[in-house]
């Protein structure tokens, strides 16, 4: 498959190693949505992949998990990948597949997001693990998620259920050198074997499954107490413990190394949680501290399994409130929590940092960049389109998730709710229910449109809603690295793909009106919104225009004639794009920077802007 057979070493994110991990694992078919922190582990796949290898990016996560369900019953190999908002659009698949099961080994990988760096949520899928109940693995490192993959597919098609792969941000996107191995021995898929006693979910067979399912989650649970991910280190004499898991531990690793102390520590990288060897850990502590990021997982099985066997330790953590129950776990703030823990932080001065610390920048002291859409974006003459267009109504702005949540921000301040992916749609017709007073505009992006916002729109055409949607059509899955969608004409590997209409869509809905409008011609835009707004019923507006960060096309910048310059501030405290500036009372344009929409000049009124595109 691909390189995936030679013997080498690599410098690898994280997601590249799960994406070679897998190949070498035998994948036949890997399906995903893109999302921070996933993305690139299906984009590795699409480059590495060798010959019988099929990739695609799927309309959404439900429908990558539906297609990789149907392959992994025909006995193939199967990833599908998301993050953990993704989970929860997939799950409905998911929690009846596990009833089902299946004959090739599928592994679902949910990155999670601690922080949350880049998503709505830091919810935890080793609660999802629990809930659905299946089998979980959680990789501290890139190198082990490189072997824990494979592991991962092993222990899938042994029982004969879906698994998940929960790596974290840092995990998913720190990097390592890694020696890759050759592929592994793997069975050729014999195809869909028709059974209905099986493949077919019906109340009796559910209840057979779920018997089947507990009892082999009990057998589990003794098998990963041998399991090579989940260990007992330094086992030391003293009463206190340290357990923890995923990125965390190699933070707790790195202070026991380095300030040269001794603890014993438990290392959980599963679920069902390996219970013996939690009670091996156990055994003669008085007291545990649990690093763990997100959830207190392995922190209540610990206390569930201290009061199930009559152990006497205290265990401290999220619960008892020794450890931060939000955020990601820093380095530093491990080593404070272990140094406070076990009580001798003068014990031995932590080994000093290689690197000069007058070499270091003084990173305290700069000024916060909080993230705004690029210069050049389409989304922002949209955006600024409708806002002008609207100056005099009531109007509401329902955004969704996306590069353009960005407008929520000053001075374009154009997102008034944001929840889910495809929300905006249906909470525009639900604000203008209870509002019967408003203007509701929903706004939507061209991939978030396939992905989630065709159901929403035909339930406000089916029910009468009044309200605009404002299809924001860029040509690409921007937010996530420019992944292609079904409005685009190529697939995950490059290839030649059908191009879906999303006016054709629209029009084939029902929707009463639909305006199309160059995203670049600002005016055109803006009469374009002014339409839209004085009809009725469910109407749309298809801006478009190509992401300024993908499309490679720049146009001459944008220039400031100071002479004629008042310094009103209107093209930079109204227009917001990061190529403008001040230099003293009179705006400035980074040509570097520019790339030459024209947009500003709508909003100079002394045409002291020259250059750009023609409005």
């Amino acid at each position: 498959m691909g390189n995936i057979g030679k013997a080498e070493q690599r410098l690898l994110i994280g997601n590249e190693a799960i994406a070679l991990g897998a190949l070498r694992a035998g994948v036949t078919v890997a399906a995903g949505y893109p999302g921070t922190p996933s993305s690139e582990v299906l984009e590795t796949i699409a480059r590495e992949k060798g010959e019988g290898v099929y990739v695609e990016w799927s309309v959404n996560e439900k429908s990558a998990l539906e297609v990789g369900a149907g392959a992994a019953m025909s006995g193939a190999r199967v990833l599908v990948t998301m993050k953990q908002v993704g989970l929860n659009v997939a799950s409905d698949p998911l929690m009846c597949l596990n009833y089902l099961g299946v004959k090739g080994g599928m592994v679902v990988m949910a990155a999670d997001d601690p922080g949350p760096i880049s998503s709505q949520t830091e919810q935890d899928t080793r609660h999802f693990a629990n809930f659905a109940k299946l089998a979980a693995f959680d990789p501290s490192t890139p190198e082990e998620a490189y072997d824990m993959i494979a592991d991962a597919f092993e222990c899938s098609e042994r029982i004969g259920r879906p698994v998940l792969f929960r790596p974290t941000t840092r995990v998913c996107h720190g990097s390592a050198s890694i020696a890759l191995k050759s592929p592994l021995p793997v069975k050729k898929p014999d195809g869909f074997k028709k059974d209905a006693g099986r493949w077919v979910i019906f109340p009796r067979l559910s209840y057979v499954s779920h018997v089947k399912i507990e009892e082999g989650l009990a057998r589990l649970a003794d098998e990963f107490s041998s399991y090579r991910g989940n260990a007992i280190h330094n086992a030391g004499k003293g009463k206190k413990g340290i357990a923890a898991g995923g990125v965390s531990f190699c933070h707790v690793l790195e202070t026991m190394r380095e300030r040269g102390l001794e603890s014993r520590l438990l290392k959980v990288s599963t679920v069902p949680f390996p219970a013996k060897l939690g009670l091996e850990f156990l055994r003669g502590l008085d007291e545990v501290l649990v690093a763990e990021e997100l959830d207190p997982v392995i922190e209540r099985e610990l206390i569930m399994l201290c009061g199930s066997s009559g152990t006497r330790a205290v265990i401290k953590g999220k619960l008892s409130g020794d450890m931060p129950k939000a955020g990601e776990y820093s380095p530093d703030l491990i080593e404070e929590k272990i140094l406070e823990f076990l009580g001798e932080p003068e014990r031995k001065e932590k080994k000093p940092d290689i690197r000069a610390e007058e070499s270091q920048p003084d990173l305290l002291n700069l000024p916060p960049r909080p993230p705004v859409l690029c210069a050049g974006c389409p989304h922002r003459s949209s955006f600024l389109a409708v806002k002008e267009a609207s100056r005099g109504h009531n109007a509401v702005f329902s955004g969704d998730i996306g590069c353009y949540t960005l407008a929520n921000a000053m001075p374009l301040d154009m997102v008034d709710t944001c929840l889910c992916m495809g929300a905006g749609i249906t909470m525009a017709q639900g604000i203008r229910l209870a509002s019967p007073g408003t203007q509701n505009f929903a706004f939507i992006g061209d991939s978030t449109f396939f992905h989630t916002g065709i159901p929403g729109i035909v339930n406000a055409v089916h029910n009468g809603s009044d309200i605009i949607v404002a299809v924001l059509d860029n040509s690409t899955t921007a937010m996530t690295g420019g992944q292609p969608h079904p409005g685009t004409d190529r697939d995950a590997s490059g290839g030649k793909a059908r191009k879906i209409s999303i006016y054709a869509i629209l029009s084939a809905i029902g929707v009463d009106s639909i305006e199309r409008a160059d995203a670049f011609d600002f005016e055109s835009a803006k009469a374009a919104a002014v339409r839209a707004l004085d009809k009725k019923g469910v109407r749309a507006i298809l801006f478009e225009g190509a992401c300024a960060a993908l499309s490679g096309s720049r146009k001459e910048p944008c220039s400031v004639d100071g002479s004629l310059c008042s310094g009103c501030a209107a093209c930079f405290g109204r227009v917001g794009c990061p190529a403008i500036s001040f230099r003293g009372k009179k705006a400035s344009i980074d040509g570097a920077s520019c790339r030459g929409c024209g947009l500003c000049k709508a909003f100079c009124g002394r045409g002291a802007i020259t250059g750009g595109g023609a409005l």
